[in-house]
């Protein structure tokens, strides 16, 4: 791929040294957007939690499991979106981390299983005008066939692409990874949930949110991480990292000591203790 192909690397700014990946729902926000629409309006937490329970086992890929979510929520797609905006809140640290990168010409780029007017109209409402400066790369919800958008049960999930995900985060991700050397920047990717396995291995720095998922992942697949609980936390380390004061590789080491201390918000599974480097 041609590096003017890679969108990251002049918007909003032309060759950064540094570029910001991140998830949205439930590591930008407080809460994931569409959990909250499965639980509440769809077919309930305790399957959702069941179908994320199968695809970190391997009996599922998420592509079938997100799409049985989305499927059971029926109401029309605008009323989905308002229902969204109105509910869904920002980790309380975005948009502090957010004007600094601006200020330190450093791209956001949201990467999302998720749906564009849903990110969209809750980037306006609880960032401003400088979402605009914010790429997202994510799905989208079309028309069922004879139904339209404004309709009970008339909408559905379309996927980024093929893949078991529906949305290959690291296809996002990895034709930044491999620019040569004198042009590659520092990747760094944020997120929390099963939707991000495939983005885990793709960057520099992986920030795992505490207490999820994507954690015990990263122990078992032995993928270097490090923990946190917001974007307070992110900021502090970017900051350091960009100022030269700490190299990637020593805060991507701390994630498996923080796992293995019992400090990351999940259980340590015994037979990682003596893996995990």
């Amino acid at each position: 791929m041609a590096t003017t192909d890679l969108k990251a690397l002049r918007f909003p700014f032309k060759d950064p040294k540094f570029i910001f990946f991140t998830d949205f729902d439930g590591t930008i926000t407080l809460k994931d957007s569409n959990d909250y629409m499965t639980d509440t309006i769809g077919y309930g937490a305790e399957k959702r939690k069941q179908g994320n329970k199968d695809v970190l086992d391997g009996k599922k890929n998420f592509r079938d499991a997100f799409r049985e979510m989305m499927d059971s929520i029926t109401r029309p797609f605008p009323q989905c979106v308002d229902y969204l905006v109105e509910n869904i809140t920002l980790d309380p640290h975005f948009n502090e981390y957010f004007q600094w990168a601006l200020a330190n010409n450093i791209p956001t780029v949201v990467v999302s299983s998720g749906m564009t007017p849903v990110i969209r109209g809750i980037l306006q409402k609880l960032v401003g005008p400088d979402c605009d400066k914010i790429d997202i790369v994510c799905n989208e919800a079309v028309p069922r066939d004879g139904k339209s958008l404004d309709e009970e049960g008339g909408w559905q999930i379309q996927y980024h692409d093929d893949s078991g995900f529906g949305h290959d985060k690291s296809l996002t991700l990895r034709p930044y990874a491999q620019l040569p050397a004198d042009k590659r920047p520092t990747l760094f990717y944020a997120g929390d949930g099963v939707s991000d396995l495939s983005a885990a291995r793709e960057t520099d720095l992986l920030f795992a949110k505490k207490g999820h998922d994507l954690i015990t992942y990263c122990a078992r697949e032995n993928v270097p991480f490090t923990v946190f609980e917001d974007w307070s936390s992110i900021l502090a380390t970017v900051k350091q990292i960009v100022a030269g004061e700490r190299s990637v590789q020593d805060a991507a080491s701390q994630g498996f000591a923080d796992y293995k201390a019992g400090k990351a918000g999940v259980e340590p599974i015994a037979a990682l203790n003596g893996n995990a480097k």
